[in-house]
Order: C-alpha cells, then sequence, then structure tokens
C-alpha cells in the first residue's frame, strides 16, 4: 500500500475504502473562515448590478442591446445565487440565521426555493454525488432505458442532452420536477411551501411592478408585456443555461464515472465525480470560484473565496486524483456530444449510435 507525504498507512487505507476523513484532514483550517463582512460584501455588490441592470432594462429595449444586457444579467443572477447556495451549505456566515434570510433573499432573482434546494441539492446530490439511482442531478439514462422511451421521450431527451438544450434540462428535470413539484418528505413540506410562497410573491411583485413601469411610461399592451419579459422572464431563462451548463461540465465527462450502488464510495463521487475547472481571468467576479467544484463537495464547509487554496491543498495530498484543467466551452459541447448514455456495469459513457450498436450487440 502507498501512501502520499501527508498520509499515514491508516489514512492512506481509509481513502482506498471510501472515506472522505483523510480528504478533509488535508485541507487547511484557514479555508473556513467565513467573516460577516466578506459574506455581507459580495451579496451587497451583486445585489447592487442586478439593481442597476433592472433600471437599465427599464430604459433599453432595442432587441440587439437587450440581449447584450440579458448575458451579463444571466451571470449577475447566477452570482446571487451562487451566494446563496453558500448560505444553504451554512458556509457564507457563523449565523445559522443570516445565512437562512440572506440566503432566500438571493435566491429570488433565480426563483429558487430555498428549502427546497437544500434538500435536494445539499441532502441527495452532495450526500450521493454520481452514484445510481441517488444523485438526480443529470443522472444518465442506460441503452435499454433510452430504446424503452416513447418517440416524445427520446426527443426531449435528445435536446436536454445537448449543449443548447442545458438549460431547458436544469429547468425540467432540477427546478420543476425537484424543487417546485416534488413531492416532499413530510417534514420538509412546512418549510418548503412557505419558501414557495416567497418565491411566488416575488415573482408576481416583480411583473406587477415592471407592468406599472410599462403602463406610466406609456407603453402598450405588448411594450408592457416586453418590459416583464426583458427583466423577469429572460434573466430566468439565462440563469438557467448559465448553471445547467455549469452543473454538467462539474459532472459530465466521458473521464468521470458513474458508479453502481454497490460499487460507490464517498471518495469516488466527491474527488472522482467532480471537477477542478479553471476559468478564463475575471469570470470568477461572477462564478465566484465554483468551478472549483472538488473542494466544494469534498466539504461543503468551505467558503466560495477559499475554494482554491483548499483544492491546492487537496491536489498535494492526493496528486493526480482530481481532474483539473482550464475551462473551454468546447469542453460542454464535446462532453454534450460524447456523454448521452451510460453503461454502469462497464463504467462508460455512449453516444446515441454507440448506445445503439451496444444494446444489438446484447441482443445478438
Amino acid at each position: 500500500m502507498t501512501t502520499t507525504p501527508h498520509q499515514t498507512p491508516v489514512e492512506a487505507l481509509e481513502a482506498q475504502i471510501g472515506s472522505l476523513k483523510p480528504v478533509i484532514d488535508a485541507i487547511p483550517e484557514s479555508v473556513y473562515d467565513n467573516p460577516t463582512w466578506r459574506g455581507v460584501g459580495y451579496f451587497s455588490r451583486d445585489a447592487a448590478l442586478y439593481a442597476g441592470l433592472l433600471v437599465s432594462l427599464v430604459y433599453v429595449s432595442n432587441v440587439f442591446a437587450v440581449l447584450a444586457l440579458e448575458a451579463v444579467m444571466a451571470l449577475v443572477v447566477s452570482a446571487l445565487f451562487i451566494v446563496g447556495h453558500d448560505a444553504a451549505h451554512g458556509s457564507l456566515f457563523k449565523s445559522k440565521r443570516l445565512n437562512h434570510t440572506l440566503g432566500i433573499i438571493a435566491f429570488l432573482p433565480s426563483f429558487h426555493v430555498f428549502e427546497g434546494w437544500i434538500l435536494g441539492h445539499n441532502r441527495i446530490h452532495h450526500a450521493f454525488t454520481v452514484r445510481q439511482g441517488y444523485d438526480f442531478v443529470w443522472h444518465p439514462v442506460t441503452p435499454a432505458e433510452f430504446a424503452a422511451m416513447s418517440p416524445w421521450q427520446r426527443l426531449v431527451h435528445r435536446f436536454e442532452w445537448s449543449w443548447p438544450g442545458t438549460g431547458a434540462y436544469y429547468l425540467h428535470q432540477v427546478w420543476a420536477k425537484k424543487m417546485m413539484k416534488g413531492p416532499f418528505p413530510a417534514r420538509w413540506v412546512k418549510a418548503i411551501n412557505r419558501d414557495r410562497w416567497i418565491v411566488a410573491g416575488f415573482f408576481v411583485a416583480m411583473l406587477a411592478l415592471f407592468s406599472s413601469v410599462g403602463a406610466l411610461m406609456g407603453d402598450s399592451l405588448a411594450g408592457i408585456a416586453w418590459l416583464d419579459a426583458r427583466t423577469v422572464v429572460l434573466p430566468f431563462l439565462g440563469f438557467s443555461w448559465v448553471i445547467g451548463s455549469a452543473v454538467h461540465v462539474h459532472h459530465i465527462a466521458p473521464e468521470i464515472r458513474w458508479w453502481k450502488k454497490s460499487e460507490w464510495t464517498k471518495f469516488k463521487g466527491q474527488m472522482e465525480g467532480t471537477t477542478v475547472l479553471r476559468v478564463p481571468k475575471g469570470l470568477n467576479f461572477f462564478l465566484h470560484w465554483i468551478m472549483i467544484h472538488v473542494p466544494h463537495h469534498v466539504d461543503m464547509r468551505v467558503p466560495m473565496y477559499h475554494l482554491e487554496e483548499a483544492a491546492a491543498a487537496i491536489e498535494r495530498a492526493f496528486p493526480g486524483t482530481v481532474i483539473d484543467k482550464p475551462l473551454r466551452f468546447s469542453d460542454l459541447r464535446h462532453n454534450a456530444k460524447a456523454c448521452k448514455l451510460y453503461d454502469f456495469d462497464e463504467g462508460r459513457w455512449f453516444t446515441y449510435a454507440e448506445g445503439r450498436a451496444s444494446l444489438a450487440r446484447a441482443r445478438a
């Protein structure tokens, strides 16, 4: 049995059998520091940008100018969402009450239900990352399961598992099915329903506000509808594509294996089931280091702004284990093209054509 310079033989054995303890032990205590001022600062900055873009979208109606603003708005809504995501993990502040209150508010521009997100994301996705039958986020289907689908279901799958369809996948499979619709365990229903009403109230208030603004500006009904679309609907759709694409590249790639229940371990799921993707300079202004995803999965207590430090410590202790590479748009296109169906016995991804061939061989 081999060990890294930071491991005892016992810790190396724990890593081999699937424990995350030796990985967490390799992370320095300094990365857990989360002063209140820093979390409030990121939230305030992103909220100010969001408000400023809303004002701009009131006065800008040219389609091309609106599309440019919407691209920035999608990133700003994503930035606020990531702040709320940290609060949902309890890593943004030491105060549980502040995490809860600010998390609810930060989630409002993306119309996300705070307690519903905690249930699906923290309790299921993080607990069972890339585990068959458990992790519902970008969970692959087998060639046999795809063949058993109706023509409409196969058409939906083909679109949602394409790179342009990542936003539709997120809206359909994650936001609508797992957060807005349910069903939920009985002990979660009250809190989730409360947060649903908060989100619904915010949505209605936003529509009412901008409809009133449009009426006061003398817009026609069509003009009011266009104002509502560019201030309320399009930012949400743009965000959905950003978050859907981000989660896709976090967990879907030819080199990322999904595991059967009997083979899965926490080490495999959190260390090998996601990635560290180095974004172009300046993009972390919006993405808040969320693409440094391995340390976030290893220990959710690490605040977003310490993920790079945590990643460096993990890679020193476990060299060659983490997928660490630059993020390129071509990665999303390549991964979406190569990873359509999955064989859990072989532990490999198929294109649709490869899946048909594999199924034909199995039936021969």
